[in-house]
């Protein structure tokens, strides 16, 4: 009778840590979803005159047009705002991966799997997206000046 006795003890505590574990997960996949709902991916056109923001699940969260923009043919900004656009959508995607793989493991190459779909997609390496970086969100002009110099920067 002892032997069972502690035979049901070691299967209580192996169902209370299976427990444990699985809370300690899904406490950690809610972590992952504010992650992915915070995910946004900033890209401008090459000739800087489209700006979009684009979020996770393929959501778009701004386009930005500069005058520059306004003077193009139609259907040259047409075309410029949905290669901008893919392009913002893809580094969203790319970002969301990256969270899903950290909280993933290496079970599954889910950040992997993304990068070769949009390399045939879109005609672009891996290596490329791999190491395209997004850039930040432009920063709008609050009229504070305090952080600027009077001096011209070598680069205008």
């Amino acid at each position: 009778m002892g032997e069972e006795f502690d035979a049901l003890v070691r299967e209580f505590e192996r169902f209370q840590q299976a427990t444990k574990q699985a809370d300690e997960r899904l406490a950690g996949y809610a972590g992952m979803q504010e992650e992915i709902t915070a995910v946004t991916a900033t890209v401008q056109s090459p000739d800087r005159s489209v700006t979009v923001t684009a979020g996770p699940g393929g959501s778009v969260r701004g386009i930005d047009l500069t005058d520059a923009a306004l003077r193009l043919n139609p259907k040259t900004l047409s075309g410029t705002i949905m290669s901008t656009l893919q392009q913002a959508v893809a580094a969203a995607a790319r970002q969301q991966a990256a969270v899903v793989q950290r909280y993933v493991g290496s079970d599954m190459n889910i950040l992997d799997q993304v990068l070769e779909t949009q390399s045939e997609m879109l005609g672009v390496p891996v290596a490329q997206l791999r190491g395209e970086s997004v850039a930040p969100a432009p920063v709008e002009d609050d009229g504070d000046f305090s952080n600027d110099s009077i001096f011209r920067r070598g680069d205008r």
